[in-house]
């Protein structure tokens, strides 16, 4: 290719090549050549090779050999020259190179030129590429810039300040005072060139911030002018007078105004003007009426144009253009706390965008949906937003089912409806629900005592619906499991009477176990639920036994742990059964969860009935779990000394009015007599008493018979009772417990 052919020929070259490697092998041969032509000392193409040169880079070519011809066009004296080479400078370096320090000195001399044009290219270049070090030493030249008499150049000057004050914020303070000044021009250029360097300055600096503040009556001129103006063929676009100078100063006017009661007063009145006098049915009128209600809202406005600002976004919700409805949510979205009377005026609008067809619009409508959800309106939100969750998208789910959650829980208007729309959701997106929903269902339940009859007929029923839902076939056999008694007597007045035999349940929880749609935390469920049936039907008690015997030889080894256990109650410890598998205290709800389960779960202790006169003992079974943290054994005694620990008699309860003493006596080296004392220090009588202890499976458990079940008021009597301890593989104790259950 010849050196002299013409960039335009070069580029229909390469356009015209089949292959890549085609390609390549034109831009090689050109590339020699220009560089060719740059060894020459007189070459009157310069400018003419480094544009083609330039174009080789924007097709992503190496040309970092051509960044020393930058600068030695940069430095000469014709301007068709400088302008390549400075186009050159801007495209080929950068602060990172050293090459860019060599053209600040040319830069600096371009800026005092005659020529406004070359003084333009030297200011362009500056703020392209400039780096610090070329930024201080060229800031004292912009500054003088910002006070010439050329509006061409002090509109170049401010913007290329803006990149000074970028890179050297502590050069904001020189170019103060002149920024000021510029607020006084009449050509639009320099007013926005001097807007956006204010807002720079005042974003970086809380002195400078301070100090501008005093321009506010300067800008609301300067706006309400452009509002009144009448048509401006030079600045007009779509019947708005210069929008990008109004959306500028609404921005330095929101900065300005920020937690500062005297600025927003100053300004209130210019914000409603643009608010009522700005066309809506334009992009570009609509473009200023957002800025202007952000403007609104950040600072210390009136509550009326507040509300007016609310509005305007409520508008932008009926807008046909998407991105307008998703930006006017996101800005309800983070007032709906301060202003949410204002944004509930537009509840209806905003619900109607969870039908929307886009997806990032559907998610911005269910997060403000929740947002506006209140103890007045719970009932109609929760409507529309389980309506939302049986059509949303996969995507969405876990999020909308969190969230109707976290309402129903704080404004529930009764436990029946908080139960009925989980139970709802879970129905309808039971796999998307967080691990948490499980455990906090179950705790709900158990508080609700007056329901457990509603609740176990209305989960029984959405068991033999459907068994998908993971999240509810759990809650259903822990509810069944719990309250079977209350299924088979088929009493519950809240809903259609249904007879239920014994043997229905029992293909409910093993069609559970069965089938393949069930997890094994699942099974799980099912196989407590069967196992403490045992206790609360009379007729099927040996094909439960048979049910449990089979997971004794699971793959699953939760599962067949549990099995195994649930087989030695029946066998071994046949007589512990009715008391190990009672139901459920009430649980306090905890602030943590891990995999699903509540953690630090506490037992709801007892608290002494203050019974009114002539009233019955009525039998209450709340439990209270008792650590003997005294009777751990020390891990530095040694083998002989540590198979049973020996103390004196000790106080392990003290707690409303109930004293629990324990004293150990040693018999042998594998023996130990444990002597439970209990007393009653309260005003009334506790009935049915019982004492049981737990201990590690090393250890035989023999408890004998107590003194009696019943504690009289103001300890006149104790109950006692002595438990055996046989220890014969001399294994140290490491955790003694005793379960103290009262009934009252």
């Amino acid at each position: 290719m010849s050196p002299s052919v013409p960039l335009q020929e070069m580029i229909r070259a390469i356009r015209s090549a089949r292959t890549q490697c085609e390609e390549r092998g034109v831009i090689q041969r050109e590339c020699a050549s220009i560089r060719a032509q740059f060894r020459q000392a007189d070459n009157g193409g310069r400018s003419h090779n480094l544009a083609k040169l330039l174009y080789v880079h924007m097709l992503g070519y190496p040309a970092h050999f051509g960044q020393m011809e930058c600068v030695r066009m940069i430095a000469s004296p014709r301007y068709s020259e400088k302008r390549v080479g400075y186009l050159g400078a801007m495209m080929l370096l950068d602060e990172k190179q050293d090459a860019s320090l060599l053209i600040t000195n040319s830069i600096k001399n371009d800026l005092s030129h005659s020529n406004q044009y070359v003084q333009s290219l030297a200011l362009c270049t500056l703020a392209c590429m400039g780096s610090a070090e070329m930024c201080r030493d060229l800031a004292p030249e912009i500054d003088r810039l910002l006070r010439a008499s050329n509006s061409y150049i002090k509109k170049k000057a401010a913007l290329c300040a803006v990149h000074i004050v970028r890179k050297v914020q502590d050069l904001g303070e020189l170019f103060a005072p002149a920024a000021r000044s510029l607020l006084a021009e009449k050509n639009h250029g320099v007013l926005h060139g001097a807007v956006v360097l204010i807002t720079e300055l005042c974003e970086r600096n809380p002195e400078t911030l301070a100090h501008f503040r005093k321009t506010v009556p300067d800008l609301v001129h300067i706006m309400k002018g452009l509002v009144i103006s009448g048509y401006s063929p030079e600045h007009d676009v779509a019947g708005i007078s210069d929008p990008f100078l109004q959306v500028r100063i609404l921005r330095l006017l929101r900065i300005l105004g920020h937690n500062n009661e005297t600025a927003s007063d100053a300004m209130n009145d210019l914000l409603a003007q643009v608010a009522t006098n700005t066309d809506s049915t334009k992009t570009v009128g609509n473009a200023v009426l957002y800025e202007t209600v952000l403007t609104v809202l950040d600072i210390k406005s009136e509550s009326g144009l507040r509300v007016l600002a609310v509005n305007i976004l409520g508008r932008f919700l009926l807008n046909n253009d998407r991105n307008i409805r998703y930006i006017a949510m996101t800005s309800l979205q983070k007032i709906v706390g301060t202003d949410h009377n204002a944004v509930q005026r537009h509840r209806g609008t905003i619900v109607d965008c969870l039908k929307d067809q886009d997806a990032s619009v559907k998610r911005r409508a269910l997060e403000l949906s929740l947002a506006l959800v209140s103890a007045s309106n719970i009932r109609s939100m929760m409507k529309e937003l389980l309506l939302f969750l049986t059509s949303c998208p996969p995507e969405l789910r876990a999020h909308a089912a969190s969230g109707i959650f976290n309402a129903a829980e704080r404004y529930a208007p009764s436990q029946r409806w908080h139960i009925d729309t989980i139970l709802h959701v879970l129905t309808t997106a039971g796999g998307d629900v967080r691990d948490e929903t499980v455990p906090n269902l179950i705790q709900l339940i158990t508080n609700a005592s007056e329901l457990h009859c509603y609740t176990v007929h209305k989960l029984y029923r959405a068991l033999l619906t459907d068994i998908s839902q993971q999240s509810l076939v759990q809650v259903a056999c822990w509810c069944i499991g719990e309250y079977g008694d209350l299924l088979l007597r088929g009493e519950c007045q809240e809903t259609e009477p249904v007879q239920v035999t014994e043997d229905n349940v029992l293909d409910a929880l093993e069609t559970v176990l069965q089938s393949h749609m069930s997890s094994p935390a699942t099974r799980a469920f099912a196989l407590t639920a069967t196992m403490k049936l045992s206790t609360r039907i009379t007729d099927n008690v040996d094909r439960i036994r048979s049910i449990v015997s089979i997971y004794g030889s699971c793959i699953d080894v939760e599962l067949q742990q549990r099995a195994v256990e649930y087989n030695a109650l029946f066998k071994k410890y046949d007589h512990m059964r009715a008391a190990v598998l009672e139901r459920m205290p009430v649980i306090e709800k905890s602030s943590g969860h891990s995999n699903g389960e509540p953690a630090g779960e506490t037992v709801k202790e007892f608290q002494p009935a203050k019974l009114k006169q002539g009233e019955p003992l009525l039998p209450q079974q709340p439990n209270m779990y008792i650590s003997l943290d005294h009777l751990v054994i020390s891990p530095h005694l040694s083998p002989e000394c540590s198979i049973f620990p020996t103390a004196p008699t000790m106080t392990v309860y003290e707690k409303n009015g109930v004293t629990l003493t324990v004293s150990c006596d040693r018999q042998s080296d594998s023996d130990l007599t444990v002597t439970l004392s209990a007393s009653n220090s309260t005003d009334s009588d506790i009935s049915s008493f019982t004492l049981q202890a737990a201990v590690p499976k090393s250890v035989q458990l023999h408890m004998k018979a107590p003194s009696g079940d019943f504690l009289p008021a103001h300890g006149t009597a104790k109950v006692t009772q002595m438990v055996v301890l046989n220890n014969p593989n001399k294994v140290g104790l490491e955790n003694l417990q005793t379960v103290v259950n009262i009934c009252h």
